[in-house]
């Protein structure tokens, strides 16, 4: 065993980090004391760890970027490890910043899809969304929204004359004297071909892709159900030899069901609209939640106060809040007198007062008294960023509704090849 010149901590020399100096080899606990060993700053490691900053508290001692070990006083590493005196797993120091972190995406209907990158979903084809948000972020779901809205003003301009031209001969209005019945059917085509082809293109594509996957959904019944009766009508106008005189009618015309997938196409295509600008509704009160918490923190170290971004905040940090301002994160007041106002967690608005000992929530705000408060909950782990990662979590849950329609898809595509195939066998 050996002991570090700069702490006076007993290190192993086998797992220990090393320099040398003047042909002597020199054993320290972390890389942090051989920095100040090699820099020349020998410290005062008779007295034991005088070489490290202690938190205050009797906390130990962390570094802003590094590791520590949560057991043992003055261990600290610039990297993750264990610690070589009780062998624990080194904690970060402070949480990770938002800013230049990996985005992860996931799918709104198929939580465990996770990518680092926008795309769509590999199992229905959905567009991938943000797993979390930050106040930086843009809405990725604004331009989702806009292609969907525009594609759903395109259908319904071009559905409600179709739905016509099929409904009103059932209602005794006569058309036959303005267009033919083969002008009926050829402008039924013209007006809904784009609206198959364009405005339900994406429905038709995680359709395919749900059926390549063998992953059947809601997109699995659309996507057949509208291609059936697109496809049906199509070759009914086109090669109307093909279909048997029972299918026809007392005019020589089969019917034609264009108005049945421009319909269903319109109907999905309002239903998505609905669901992105409530996910874009829910996505701004997540955002207007994170805004409660001060982007700044004014942090008392070493005697100093020191205004610091909310993401360095540390355990046991000593924080000084001034009449105004909004309380960084959750933690106990420490010094000072205050009356606080918590409506944004109870929704009272009177204002609760506080004293040394009493526990103050993030977010809320410091109406009169200046107090210094202990940090106890920091990052992820306050109660405000617990309400949203709830608030996160609701909006991608699935209603019961959605995994019935599943269910349904998963009989129903193989009922419908199995009747194709025998209803093939029968003309042939």
């Amino acid at each position: 065993m050996a002991i570090d010149p700069i702490c006076g901590m007993t290190v192993d020399e086998a797992t220990a980090i090393r320099a040398e100096r003047d042909g002597e080899t020199f054993y320290f606990c972390c890389e942090h004391c051989r920095k100040k060993f090699l820099a020349g700053d020998e410290g005062d490691g008779a007295n034991g760890h005088g070489g490290h900053d202690l938190m205050q508290m009797g906390s130990p001692a962390k570094s802003a970027d590094g590791y520590y070990c949560p057991m043992c006083e003055g261990v600290e590493s610039d990297k993750p490890g264990d610690c070589p005196k009780c062998g624990m797993a080194l904690e970060a120091a402070s949480p990770p910043k938002s800013k230049g972190a990996k985005k992860v995406y996931t799918c709104p209907m198929h939580p465990e899809i996770e990518q680092d990158g926008p795309g769509a979903c590999p199992k229905c084809g959905m567009d991938l969304e943000p797993k979390f948000i930050t106040l930086d972020d843009d809405d990725d779901a604004d331009e989702e929204l806009g292609a969907m809205t525009r594609r759903l003003w395109i259908a319904a301009a071009l559905t409600v004359p179709v739905f016509l031209l099929t409904m009103l001969p059932m209602v005794g209005v006569r058309l036959e004297s303005v267009v033919s019945q083969a002008v009926n059917h050829w402008l039924q085509f013209a007006l809904t071909t784009p609206v198959m082809f364009y405005c339900g293109w994406p429905f038709l594509v995680r359709g395919v892709r749900s059926i390549v996957n063998w992953n059947l959904n809601m997109f699995t019944l659309i996507a057949i159900g509208v291609t059936a009766a697109y496809g049906y009508s199509t070759v009914a106008m086109l090669f109307p030899e093909l279909l048997p005189e029972s299918f026809k009618t007392h005019g020589g015309h089969a019917e034609m069901y264009f108005e049945a997938a421009a319909v269903i196409l319109t109907l999905v295509l309002l239903g998505q609209v609905l669901e992105l600008r409530a996910r874009r509704r829910t996505s701004g009160a997540i955002r207007e939640l994170m805004s409660l918490a001060p982007p700044t923190a004014m942090v008392i170290r070493d005697g100093r106060e020191e205004e610091i971004p909310l993401e360095e905040v540390r355990l046991h940090d000593r924080i000084r809040v001034k009449p105004g301002e909004k309380i960084p994160v959750d933690g106990e007041l420490a010094e000072g007198r205050s009356s606080i106002d918590e409506s944004m967690i109870t929704g009272e608005p009177i204002p609760v007062e506080k004293q040394p000992g009493d526990a103050v929530i993030g977010g809320t705000v410091n109406q009169t008294g200046s107090f210094v408060m202990t940090a106890s909950k920091v990052g992820d782990d306050t109660l405000l960023a617990q309400i949203v990662r709830m608030v996160a979590d609701a909006q991608r849950s699935r209603a019961p509704i959605q995994g019935l329609a599943d269910q349904v898809a998963g009989w129903f595509v193989p009922a419908v090849v199995l009747v194709a195939i025998v209803t093939f066998i029968t003309w042939a």
